[in-house]
């Protein structure tokens, strides 16, 4: 799929455990679980994606281009 960010979870027992390609990335419980569940009932595939990416920190801020080139991260 093209939406496919590469993750996926598990419920165990009241909590989920989110993947991110199949490496355990972050425990959910609490609130935070309860919140995750009702976006799995009212959210798609891809709408999933981005909420497990920005739950887990995994995702991309825009500035990687530019961060590439900066003085501190140059190759000399």
């Amino acid at each position: 799929m093209p939406d496919d960010l590469g993750f996926s979870f598990k419920v165990y027992r009241d909590e989920f455990h989110l993947f991110h390609h199949d490496k355990k990335a972050v425990v959910l419980r609490g609130e935070q679980a309860r919140e995750f569940k009702e976006a799995l009932e009212l959210g798609d595939f891809s709408d999933l994606q981005q909420l497990m990416a920005r739950l887990t920190g995994n995702f991309k801020r825009g500035n990687e281009r530019l961060a590439k080139n900066h003085v501190r991260n140059r190759r000399f």
